[in-house]
Formats: structure tokens, sequence, C-alpha cells
């Protein structure tokens, strides 16, 4: 007997509910459980039937002179939000209650506990260019992420699988090395897109070809992304407007003015320190949740000092995260543990010792490290996230207590990511986060991951990391996962600073039904999902 999961069904389901005056979404998004936590404020607005039409323009908070559609390099909301929920589909997506569905995949099961999975085409889709979707497409937009000369962000996801083989009628089948039940998640992930191949099983990412809501007409780098509607989407009814376009604008007051201006309708992470002159604006919407997202400090732990762990563990306990999440973010988030495991994902735990704020301690461990004081350059950008140089800065502070001298050196916000992140011992990060725990760790954590940013690699966790995919048993697996988050709590060199909650700003004329909670803009799909009121 298969362990089937069912399909998305793509007839209308989300409930044409209208934005109320305060539309927020609090709380875990509980993927282990399903269970989303709408809190809809007094004067909600009445239920609105989605409209067809218009410009939408969307103001986002990343994007970079050194983008491309490249699936492999999308490294942060912009290329999620304006390429993956907009110009192109996976084979599977997350709903917003965090279940692994199909997308362009109609149905997926697995009969052996998760070593073997068969995949069903959904039938009837085609590319942006008239071409029909086929599993040759597939399994070249796959297997591109996996060649050998890849940097790919999702290369590492790609090591179990053995085999791919087209069974013929639209059917395939993909072979792992051992079993993995969660499976299905590893082909959520935004990077692993379908674009139409060639002959030889090439594909052209240049093109920009998907098979997604809208259509791209244009698209230059660290300015804006524009995309008509497609005609022939796969999702009846969607989307909803004729048009859109995303603008990459960096600077948090630069987005408000183009919200207050009319420039732009939605704009992400608009400056929490400004929030409540935005609140008081009748003409303006806040949307909140609280999903996957976290900010981080990630230490090389290759490279002196933070090679030896007992630096790390002072690092880790002279930042004071509670004013951090008062003072810069004005509470809207939790507190991080350094572990990167959300909340609300099945067998997170909150693992202990907590690192809390104690420069006495943190002093303890530099003695242990020989060290009486200690000098380090942190490398940061607002672009990174808003409120990132700030959060460096109060670190500095709290540092100091504990004779740590942080140097915070401001990066230029264009290229951060390709001229800094990675390239220096000691930088800021963020994550949109992971739906399950295995991906999480495999993409940040594993060892050979292109995004291991920590280049921590330990064999026990390894070990586990590979044995714990195909354990059937529910708590030897749950007792697998926690072991982990407590090697990566205890050793790792990724300082989680909070589990951020992911804001917004919009004008009253968008409307929207139930928001995906776990990553930003609805799941990186509003484009898809949004309309006119």
């Amino acid at each position: 007997m298969s362990d089937t999961i069912k399909p998305a069904r793509h007839a209308p389901k989300r409930p044409a509910t209208g934005p109320s005056r305060r539309s927020v979404l609090k709380g875990s998004a509980a993927l282990a459980s399903g269970a989303v936590f709408a809190h809809l404020l007094p004067g909600a607005a009445l239920a609105l039937q989605p409209k067809q039409g218009g410009f939408a323009r969307f103001a986002l908070a990343n994007g970079a002179t050194t983008d491309t559609l490249d699936p492999g390099s999308w490294a942060d909301t912009f290329g999620q939000t304006a390429f993956y929920g907009t110009i192109f589909n996976g084979l599977i997506e997350v709903d917003i209650d965090g279940n692994a569905v199909g997308d362009l995949a109609e149905t997926f099961d697995t009969p052996d506990g998760g070593q073997t999975w068969h995949f069903t085409l959904r039938p009837g889709v085609t590319f942006h260019n008239g071409k029909d979707l086929t599993v040759h497409d597939v399994i070249a937009s796959i297997l591109f992420h996996g060649k050998e000369d890849s940097r790919s962000a999702v290369k590492s996801l790609l090591t179990p699988v053995e085999d791919i083989t087209d069974d013929g009628d639209g059917k395939f089948t993909i072979r792992l090395s051992q079993g993995n039940i969660d499976f299905p998640y590893v082909l959520a992930d935004q990077h692993f897109v379908m674009m139409p191949a060639d002959e030889e099983g090439q594909i052209d990412w240049i093109q920009g070809i998907g098979t997604g809501p809208f259509i791209l007409e244009s698209f230059r780098p660290g300015i804006s992304v524009i995309a008509n509607r497609n005609p022939d989407y796969h999702k009846p009814g969607l989307p909803h407007f004729d048009k859109v376009e995303f603008l990459a604008i960096t600077d948090p007051a630069a987005r408000v003015t183009a919200l207050l201006s009319g420039e732009v309708n939605y704009i992400a992470s608009p400056d929490l320190k400004t929030l409540p002159l935005l609140e008081r604006n009748t003409s303006i919407e806040i949307l909140e949740s609280t999903g996957l997202g976290h900010y981080t400090f990630p230490m090389n732990v290759q490279i002196p000092p933070f090679d030896d762990n007992n630096v790390r563990l002072a690092l880790k306990y002279a930042m004071d995260r509670e004013e951090i999440l008062k003072k810069v973010f004005n509470g809207h988030g939790l507190v991080g543990n350094d572990n990167p495991i959300a909340p609300s994902v099945k067998f997170s735990i909150n693992p202990e010792p907590i690192h809390h704020y104690d420069p006495e301690l943190a002093k303890e461990y530099l003695k242990k490290s020989g060290l009486d004081s200690l000098s380090v350059q942190l490398h940061v950008s607002d672009v990174v996230f808003p409120g990132c140089v700030d959060a460096a800065l109060l670190y500095r502070e709290s540092a100091a207590k504990a004779n740590i001298d942080i140097e915070v050196i401001r990066e230029p916000a264009d290229g951060y990511f390709d001229n800094i992140w990675m390239k220096r011992p000691w930088v800021a990060s963020f994550w949109s986060g992971r739906a399950s725990a295995d991906a999480m760790f495999t993409t940040s954590q594993a060892k050979g991951a292109p995004w291991n940013e920590t280049q921590w690699e330990d064999p026990h966790f390894n070990e586990l990391l590979v044995a714990a995919r195909s354990e059937m048993d529910p708590d030897t697996r749950r007792a697998m996962y926690e072991e982990m988050q407590q090697l990566v709590h205890d050793e790792g060199g990724n300082l989680v600073i909070i589990f951020n909650n992911f804001v917004s700003a919009y004008d009253n004329s968008l409307a929207h039904g139930p928001v995906a909670p776990h990553w930003d803009h609805d799941g990186f799909r509003i484009a898809e999902r949004w309309w006119f009121a």
C-alpha cells in the first residue's frame, strides 16, 4: 500500500476574504498540524469576490544588479517572489496550511517508505512559449542543479537522488539512495522550478520562460521585474491581476514613501520604528505573520578565532537578543536560540541551555580559549534585513561588557550577497526557512552544502541527517532531529538573533484571501493570489 499524498485542488478554494482594517496573522504556522490562526480585529471588511484586472506594483526589500534568472542563484525574497512565485512553478508547493501538495505534479506517492517516488504530471500545462510541459523538461530542470560544476543552492538536496526515469504518459519515477518521507518538501524548494529543455536536456534559464501565472515582459537586475497575466495558466481563475511589477527598493524609508505617494500598492518590511505612523493612516493596511524566517550572524568555523567553539559560545552569550528584539524590531518576532528550526516546524525543540545574555559567562568561555578579550569584525548591511546595522551596533554594546570588541563594518547594499556573504569570516544573513527540518538542515548545515554559511562539518550530525530521512519510527525520528538541533545549538557557528515576523504594508485597493504564514509575501505567491478590491 503506497503512502499517497493528495494533490492540490486548484479550483478556487481560497475564501474570498477582503483585508481587514488591520489584517494580522499572528502565532505559529503550525506546519505539523496544519493549524493557522488568523485574528481579524474589529472593523473587518466584508468578504469580497476576487476581481480580474489591474496593474499591481510591489516594492520588495531585496534585489541587486547581480541578480539573474538562474534558479539556483535566488538567495533572497526578490528572486523567490518575483521569479519563483510569479514566472515559474515547481512540481510541489506548500499550501497555506504548510502541507506539501501537487502543483505541476498532479499526483505523487511512495510505495516503499520514501525511497521510490512516483509522479504524474498535471496534463495540459504549457510553457509561456507554447511548448507542452513534458517529463523531459522536468528531468532536465531537476538535474540542472546537480551538475558537477553547479553552484546551485539546492545541489546538496539532490545528493540522495540515484535515478530519474521517464515512465511514459506523463509519469516518472525518482529513486533515492535511501528513503526520505519528507522528499516532497525537498521538491517544494523555491529553486526547483520547471523550465523548457532542448533535445540535449539543457535548460536556457536566461530566457525566463516558465509555466507560472505571469509571463516575463522585462527584467532589469536591481531595478524591476514586469510581467503580464498568463491566459493559459493551469490553475482555474488565477491570476487576477493583468500585470504586475516588482521593484527592488532596498531603503526602508524609500519604500514607505513609494507606498504613501501611490507609486506602489504594496511594500515589504516597512521600518518597524515608523510602523505606528502607517497604522494611523486609514488608507493603509498592515499584514503581519510569524513564519519560518530568521535573522542570523553566521561565523565561518574554519577561520580563527571562530574555529574555537569556546569563542563561538562566548559570542552567543554576549548578545542581548531581548534588547535587540525590543529596540530594533519593536517586539515583532521571537528571540532566537541558535537553532534554525522554527518553532512551528515538526520536531522543533528549544535546546538548553538557553543562550540568554550573560556577559560573565561569555568571559568564562573566553578564558577557556586562553583569552582575556577578543576583537572581531562583523560585516553587515541593511539590505540583509531591516535593522541589520542597528542590531549589530546594539550587539557591539552588549558584547563590550564581556570584553569583546566587535567592529561593525557597514557594507554597500548592492552586491552584498555576491561580494560579502560567505566571503568574509563573520557576516549578516537571513533565511526564509524551510518547511521541514531535513530541508533546512540539508541546505544550511550539511557537509558540502553550497549555503553552509558557517562551514561547520560534524560527522555525527551528518550521519544523523542521512539516517533520519528513512527512519519510519516516529519517536526515533524525533529523537534524531532533536539531537541534531542540540548539536547545532551547542557547537554550530550560526548565531540566530530572532525569528522575524513578516511585516508588510499595502494600500486598501488590494484584497486577498487567507495568507500563507510560513514565508513572506503570501508564501512568495502574492502575484498569483491577490487582487484589486
